[in-house]
């Protein structure tokens, strides 16, 4: 599976000179974690809730610009990066998204709870035809163990 099947497209941006106040404002109107920093047209960082000190950064925010709190260092990743490098970068650098890049455009982003709702959910592509039997016949065999037996074995 690649990033361009789950990325969030509609990436929500802040200008580098807007202050940290606003950049809270907006991810609090938005319900998100992390906007993507630009400056002239280019990505220039990411800042996140962590950055802005979250609920109770007030002093972190006040009188700061974006700049002046957002990770400059901005790893990105492109569309047809696998989930596991996805994955492997995000753990490997300790960051929370992946700006997904189309040239040098932002098309989409990617956070590690999207990749942990990913896991969560399982795999959404059916398997081959023969594994799918097997697991069918497996969950049918659990089915069919009666509740007591199932209490019985738990002593």
């Amino acid at each position: 599976m690649r990033l361009d099947e789950i990325m969030s497209t509609g990436v929500k941006t802040i200008d580098a000179a807007e202050s940290a106040q606003a950049a809270w404002d907006r991810m609090a109107i938005e319900e998100i974690k992390h906007l993507v920093v630009m400056e002239n047209r280019a990505v220039v960082g990411v800042v996140s809730e962590r950055d802005l000190g979250g609920r109770a950064g007030t002093g972190v925010r006040k009188n700061k610009r974006v700049s002046e709190v957002m990770t400059p260092q901005v790893v990105t990743a492109k569309s047809d990066t696998t989930i596991r490098q996805a994955a492997n970068l995000l753990r490997g650098r300790g960051i929370g998204c992946l700006p997904i890049m189309v040239g040098d455009k932002v098309a989409g982003i990617v956070t590690a709870t999207d990749l942990l709702e990913l896991l969560g959910r399982g795999q959404e592509r059916p398997g081959p035809r023969a594994e799918r039997a097997v697991l069918s016949r497996r969950q049918e065999k659990f089915r069919k163990v009666p509740a007591s037996a199932m209490k019985a074995s738990a002593r």
